[in-house]
């Protein structure tokens, strides 16, 4: 194993276990599904039970599939996706920092993924040994844009935010825009 297989192996593997430990978090930690549903509902998501799950499924799944080396441009763009939809609904307002709950840790995880996808998950993986690693442009972009898709989707069928309010009064959604 050279340094390269060795430090691929040191990301996915970090960036694996960090979205399982996150999926696990939404899961089982402080509020669980309930906590982490009414979450995903103050900002902007219907069906915030059904979020809740998406996302310890996904986190999970997207974990695992990394650490494994598996599909590895599926589990980035899961990464991709969820980190997505994080900065936009959750983290963009705050701006970069992420003492200031801003956007800066999930953006190195986003990056770090599409990196992933692009350089493959090297010899120390089950894609290596199955001989099914797609590398170089088509994993990076494959990565990149699994997760623009999925966000894309999930945003399009699930953000409703709440109604805006202009000089005290409640307008509806229409007027709004």
């Amino acid at each position: 194993m050279d340094s390269t297989d060795t430090a691929l192996l040191l990301l996915r593997v970090v960036v694996g276990a960090t979205m399982i430990a996150h999926g696990v978090n939404h899961w089982l930690g402080g509020g669980k599904i309930a906590g982490t549903a009414g979450w995903f509902t103050g900002l902007g998501l219907r069906n915030g039970v059904l979020q809740a799950w998406a996302s310890v499924v996904t986190e999970i799944g997207a974990g695992v599939l990394l650490v494994l080396g598996l599909g590895t441009p599926l589990g980035a763009g899961a990464v991709v996706g969820v980190m997505l939809v994080a900065g936009l609904l959750a983290h963009r307002k705050n701006g970069f920092f992420v003492f200031k709950e801003g956007y800066e840790y999930i953006l190195v995880l986003a990056v770090a993924a599409i990196a992933l996808g692009a350089l493959g998950p090297g010899r120390v993986s089950l894609d290596h040994a199955f001989d099914i690693a797609v590398t170089g442009w088509a994993g990076g972009l494959l990565a990149l844009g699994l997760g623009v898709a999925a966000t894309i989707g999930l945003l399009a069928a699930f953000y409703r935010p709440a109604p805006a309010h202009v000089v005290g009064r409640e307008v509806d959604r229409e007027e709004a825009r």
